[in-house]
């Protein structure tokens, strides 16, 4: 298989001159190419801390919205948190590194993520309305600002009725099931919320507060629900099918890890993102897994929510399809899975099961290098950049925001 792996990469690959955003982007022609016909572009990482991975994805940004026109970056964020800084990339408002601290993990709070926000502010800057890039979260746990926008809402227009929110405090930093709710009692409080600030009527903020208050619903389902990754990648799939559903020109460009964009399942056979939007567009979706050959990344040891984020290394190794693409063709490069002249007879390497290397915001303490996951690449994704060697991502100092 080794040497079925490098006549078919050496075929169809195509070798990226540069990780650099704002390098010429000939190399990324092929890429353009293969999404023709695609309004979704799901953008994966197999860690959240390499620092070539944003780098990278920026400029592939940069890319698909100059010469493709993309029109929407959802990111793996907070829904809630994410508005203000739509609000920045869109119109300046706010600072960019308060804000992107704000998004919920620190796997975003990175120079690299806030060189992007800045790098989407100026291309916004100067354009009309209908033309400016849109940053959207699709994730609703850690829904502070939506607690906060809601309350101040229905303190002006019901102040009667203010009170109620309060019984949603706990959702601001609530996690994934983090708050078991048989009787949906919580969830019954954010929908009796969402009908009251529906009926308010327009004006006086209400669209915005709406728009709060319906991703409070979101969060209470997901902070008292069982199975909650399922939960959570089918409301961040249904967050970028109201992008292409309300918009008949949107296109849009999805930044998460390897295991939601994927167009199968990862962990305990967890329906992903990426398989509910294949499923709901078919070819119209693409899935971008970015791989890694060898070197350094950010993540957190064990379970600990509040310890920092430190160093990690793994080589190359020789078990996982990353050792296998590694030794199949040097230096890094993009190949479309798609690609034709491709089927199960001539590249038999893309229709067999290998590992795939998977790193998230946290990692085993002691066995992390063992971290894998299933993988068969024509059915779990459409394409994959490979980056040679990986090094940490930059993390913003703290701020009080």
């Amino acid at each position: 298989m080794p040497g079925d792996t490098a006549r078919w990469l050496n075929e169809h690959a195509h070798p990226l001159s540069s990780l650099t955003p704002g390098a010429p982007a000939e190399d990324l022609r092929p890429l353009g190419e293969a999404l023709r016909g695609a309004r979704i572009v799901g953008l994966g990482e197999s860690t959240h801390g390499t620092g070539e991975f944003f780098r990278l994805k920026h400029r592939i940004v940069e890319f698909l919205v100059r010469e493709e026109g993309f029109t929407t970056l959802a990111m793996e964020a907070s829904q809630s948190a994410a508005r203000a800084l739509d609000a920045y990339v869109r119109y300046g408002a706010g600072s960019p590194e308060r804000l992107v601290a704000r998004l919920g993990f620190w796997t975003w709070r990175t120079r690299e993520m806030v060189d992007l926000v800045e790098w989407l502010r100026g291309h916004n800057r100067g354009l009309p309305e209908e033309r400016r890039i849109r940053f959207v979260g699709t994730d609703p746990q850690l829904c502070a600002d939506s607690v906060e926008a809601v309350a101040a809402f229905l303190r002006r227009a019901v102040p009667g009725r203010a009170g109620l929110v309060s019984a949603l405090d706990v959702l601001a930093r609530a996690r994934p099931g983090s708050l078991p709710d048989p009787d949906r009692a919580l969830m019954r409080r954010a929908e009796e919320i969402a009908r009251l600030v529906e009926r308010s009527g327009p004006g006086d903020g209400a669209d915005e507060a709406l728009e709060h208050a319906r991703i409070l619903v979101r969060a209470a389902d997901l902070a008292g629900a069982d199975g909650v990754y399922a939960v959570r990648d089918r409301y961040m799939a249904e967050a970028v099918a109201r992008l292409v559903d309300d918009d008949p020109g949107a296109r849009v460009m999805v930044w998460a890890h390897n295991g939601h964009i994927s167009k199968g399942t990862y962990g305990d056979q967890v329906p992903a993102l990426g398989s509910g939007l294949r499923e709901r567009y078919g070819d119209a979706y693409y899935a971008l897994a970015l791989l890694f050959g060898r070197g350094s990344f950010l993540a957190r040891r064990g379970n600990d929510l509040r310890s920092p984020p430190v160093r990690h290394r793994i080589g190359t190794g020789f078990r996982s399809v990353e050792a296998l693409l590694a030794d199949a063709l040097p230096g890094d490069y993009y190949a479309d899975l798609r690609a034709a002249g491709s089927p199960a007879g001539a590249a038999p390497w893309l229709h067999a099961p290998h590992a795939q290397r998977s790193f998230g915001a946290g990692v085993q303490r002691f066995f992390y290098r063992l971290n894998t996951a299933p993988l068969v690449p024509a059915e779990d994704y459409d394409g994959i950049a490979f980056v040679a060697r990986s090094t940490c991502s930059h993390l913003l100092p703290p701020t009080d925001g």
